[in-house]
């Protein structure tokens, strides 16, 4: 069974083709700057009997995510890239989805009803939804509606939040009126790599009491108890929790009023503050990306150390207050670009917690880069605490796959 994975932004499409005999890469890809027809392109990876076929920036018109999908139809099916003969091949398409609300708590299959639930969702992730839309109905016109369509939704392992957890203090009405509430994001990742750290650990996953932590441009702390998520850091939108390469993170609400009026700012122009020209970038006045922000600080520069230090400081306390909300913690684990390559910020988030009785091999760490799995603590450790590489694509594959072969 070959799925093909779909992850469709407002102005991208990107996309996986995996074979779930093994669970192998066939290729993946990204269509750039849809809508852009002078400037669109693709970028890709195939692997055509045993070899790497790569092709970055290559020129491709396309005016919409219909085009797009009939671009990645080509390289998968023709030309040096091509790796199937026929999209007839592909038995099944999986979607991500950021945002499903309240509506769904699991993944589903696709027909007219959800794509409307999803649409009904689109003032909650205005820049996402609609473009999920988008590459859903493209790809039903591209295979037909004899291919299933699957939707995995990024907060749907976060539904199980109890409501003391999810709820604002505001108004219930308002809750009431509009769900305002806190939803969660990075979902798919945060099960990938729960239920990989229990697998290591050789414990059913009911058993343990574990924190992932999905450090990137944007990241997320989750609580898992059980298997169940208790509590995570994004909120209503991705923008909440820890400080994020262009993101705030959390902020008294007073901060943002108090700027919006000294500024004369609309709200329009307060969100693209807050999320596109804050966090690591706002404070670093340098860059979001932690190589740049990293050098710049072993070369002196303080705000990049400050920035660094914030992060550092949110990831220690969001874990702290996240083992008391669990009553213990098993595991840690650390995932995303930035979890998964800054080998000193693990060891200085684990120095940190101490109190929790963490004791990791600081050499052993420091081998745990692009992609290494392993982990990091001693047998003297009180929590274990585990380098694990995300895989969202595969466990929509998964989702997708399960799905199919249950109908």
């Amino acid at each position: 069974m070959k799925i093909l994975v779909i992850n469709a932004g407002s102005s991208s499409l990107k996309y996986q083709l995996i074979d779930m005999d093994g669970e192998k890469l066939i290729a993946k890809g990204i269509c750039e700057r849809v809508k852009d027809t002078e400037n669109s392109c693709v970028s890709y990876t195939h692997y055509v009997n045993g070899q790497e076929v790569k092709g970055k920036d290559v020129a491709a018109p396309m005016a919409n995510h219909t085009e797009a999908f009939h671009v990645v139809k080509k390289l998968l099916t023709e030309g040096d890239s091509k790796v199937i003969d026929d999209l007839s091949e592909v038995t099944a398409v999986g979607h991500r989805v950021v945002q499903g609300g309240s509506l769904f708590n699991k993944s589903v299959l696709i027909d007219q009803s959800v794509i409307d639930g999803i649409e009904s969702l689109c003032d909650l992730a205005p820049l996402h939804n609609p473009a999920h839309i988008q590459g859903m109905e493209a790809s039903i016109a591209l295979f037909g509606d004899k291919v299933p369509q699957v939707a995995v939704f990024d907060n749907a392992f976060h539904s199980t939040m109890p409501a003391e957890a999810y709820m604002f203090g505001l108004p219930y009405a308002y809750y009431e009126k509009y769900k305002i509430r806190k939803y969660g994001f990075h979902g798919t990742s945060h099960r990938f790599v729960s239920a990989r750290c229990a697998e290591v650990m050789g414990k059913p996953i009911e058993n343990l009491k574990i924190i992932t932590c999905h450090l990137g441009n944007g990241s997320s702390i989750t609580a898992v108890k059980n298997g169940k998520v208790i509590d995570t850091s994004m909120g209503l939108t991705p923008l909440d929790g820890e400080i994020m390469g262009t993101r705030t993170g959390s902020i008294d609400p007073s901060a943002v009023l108090y700027v919006m009026k000294k500024e004369n700012k609309t709200p329009d122009e307060m969100d693209t503050l807050l999320n596109k020209q804050s966090g690591i970038l706002g404070v670093s006045g340098l860059s979001s990306d932690d190589r740049d922000i990293k050098k710049a600080a072993a070369e002196g520069n303080e705000r990049a150390a400050l920035a660094r230090s914030m992060q550092i400081y949110e990831i220690v306390k969001y874990i702290g207050s996240y083992t008391a909300a669990m009553d213990g913690v098993d595991a840690i684990v650390f995932t995303g670009g930035i979890g998964e390559n800054a080998d000193d910020m693990r060891a200085t988030v684990c120095d940190r917690l101490s109190f929790l009785g963490i004791d990791i091999d600081k050499p052993f760490n420091s081998t745990l880069v692009k992609g290494a799995e392993g982990e990091i603590s001693t047998d003297k450790s009180k929590v274990r605490v585990f380098v694990l590489p995300t895989n969202e694509e595969l466990l929509i594959a998964r989702d997708t796959r399960d799905i199919v072969n249950s109908l």
